[in-house]
């Protein structure tokens, strides 16, 4: 192969995996927002955003796969940050990256951060971009060529708290539904998730900004999310380092207790060590080894 039929192979390659559109969450007025609008602020490395703070405009990033890898399955991203920013680059787009090259459509939110400024309850904030990026994918399912029956969520730290959230919440809508949409995610991933609300094992971060400094008992209950999983709570894949300093691993096996209780399918990932973001320092392809295989194992994925 000549350098030059290489470098347009490395250029198409590249091109592949960018993202084909960047679309607002919502069309006309955005639920639970006040007037006044925040300044965004984004930082960037490398010509990438790589991080996003005071959000109060969500969009959704759409990465589609080649029509002939195309699985039908679809992921929607959520970014962790504490509540109080997004990872974007990291547990977005890189992630999003590699789902397509496994034939898996990715959907990264930009969700709204809670906020007393830009929301009337900020507490539903989140959980109202979360339920409405669910009901846009699953609503343009045979536009993006997906089966509206293979739609996953993904969250990373308290962006895990926001999936797990929609995935035990989706009987509680927090948006207009004029359709009747599934809010039900077919199936969830979460990464280090913050789980519960409640004094332990909460990160205190990740609650006092989405709940306040002094949240009422009726909210820790609402949000601690061991506590609403149901037999109709969706098939759940968990990963954590047990020395994790930031997010306790007892979230996620609290989570996966209730979920074994419950008779729901689980599959949990525990690693001796990693601390949070573990993820993070390893290729995608690595870890998520076993997590394709969950997916395959499942029939979301040939």
């Amino acid at each position: 192969m000549t350098k030059l039929n290489l470098s347009l192979v490395l250029l198409l390659l590249a091109g592949s995996v960018k993202a084909q559109q960047i679309i607002p969450l919502y069309t006309g007025t955005i639920p639970n927002a006040t007037s006044y609008t925040m300044q965004e602020i984004a930082t960037e490395k490398d010509g990438r955003v790589v991080w996003y703070r005071k959000v109060s405009k969500p969009t959704l990033t759409i990465f589609l796969p080649a029509k002939e890898k195309a699985s039908g399955a679809g992921v929607i991203l959520f970014p962790g940050g504490g509540y109080s920013g997004e990872s974007y680059e990291a547990e977005g787009v890189r992630i999003a990256e590699t789902f397509i090259a496994h034939g898996v459509a990715a959907f990264v939110v930009k969700y709204r951060l809670p906020s007393d400024s830009i929301m009337v309850d900020k507490s539903i904030g989140p959980l109202q971009d979360a339920q409405r990026a669910i009901q846009v994918v699953r609503e343009r399912a045979a536009e993006w060529n997906l089966s509206p029956d293979k739609i996953g969520i993904m969250g990373f730290s308290a962006g895990g708290h926001l999936a797990a959230t929609a995935g035990t919440h989706f009987n509680e809508p927090v948006i207009g539904n004029p359709n009747a949409t599934d809010l039900r995610p077919d199936f969830m991933i979460l990464v280090y998730p913050v789980i519960s609300m409640t004094e332990v094992p909460a990160h205190k971060g990740s609650r006092a900004n989405l709940l306040g400094e002094n949240p009422t008992a009726a909210q820790i209950e609402r949000f601690s999310n061991e506590l609403h999983v149901t037999i109709q709570t969706p098939p759940t894949y968990l990963t954590h380092a047990g020395d994790d300093t930031v997010v306790d691993v007892d979230n996620s096996i609290a989570f996966y207790e209730a979920l074994r209780h419950h008779k729901v399918p689980a599959e949990m990932h525990l690693y001796p060590n990693g601390n949070h973001g573990f993820v993070l320092k390893l290729p995608t392809e690595e870890w998520m080894v076993p997590l394709f295989t969950w997916m395959k194992g499942n029939g979301w994925v040939k």
